[in-house]
């Protein structure tokens, strides 16, 4: 996420950025089992869904920020995706209402509350912090998804998987508190 920043905005984040970012991106390697020789055609593109994630981010975090209008970008953001996933599903997917219509309560949870909702207080809140910040924040989705997975659902998890919960949280730790002690500091008279 920092080099997208440096790349997309040209202008480096906070030091902590670079090490928090190692951690988090350590912590969720050790969380999927910390072993590359089982990747698979679809882990392949979840890392090319994740760069385009963090690009979006990036740019998100930056056109809040400077117009002060989270409804509207979400609100653009939905329907270019809406008009894009339309026009690619009657490209390659019969439509039929029957099965919009079953799916229908599916279809409502999802785009109301995971999509809309979860998106638009996401934007929301950017406005708030840095993108490098908001990338490492929102890939603890990972690591309340296990944990909560294994204490509630009595999961099973491996120390590296405990390990790895672990230093994701230290690394969101991290990148808040310490810019954060950085402006604090008063200048010596």
């Amino acid at each position: 996420m920092p080099l997208i920043a440096v790349f997309f905005l040209r202008r480096a984040p906070h030091w902590i950025i670079w090490p928090g970012a190692l951690m988090a991106l350590a912590g969720i390697y050790l969380l999927s089992g910390g072993h590359l020789s089982a990747l698979t055609s679809g882990d392949l593109l979840t890392v090319v869904c994740a760069v385009f994630w963090a690009i979006q981010i990036t740019l998100a975090g930056t056109t809040v920020s400077e117009s002060g209008r989270p409804l509207a970008l979400a609100a653009t953001q939905f329907a270019v995706t809406t008009v894009c996933a339309l026009a690619i599903a009657a490209a390659v997917e019969p439509i039929s209402l029957s099965a919009i219509w079953s799916a229908g309560p599916e279809i409502l949870y999802v785009g109301i509350f995971s999509s809309g909702l979860a998106f638009v207080l996401q934007v929301i809140a950017q406005r708030y912090t840095t993108p490098s910040q908001a990338a490492i924040f929102l890939s603890s989705e990972a690591l309340f998804g296990a944990s909560l997975a294994a204490l509630i659902l009595d999961e099973s998890m491996p120390a590296a998987g405990y390990t790895g919960c672990a230093l994701m949280f230290i690394a969101m730790l991290v990148v808040e508190i310490v810019p954060g002690f950085a402006r604090r500091r008063l200048p010596a008279a």
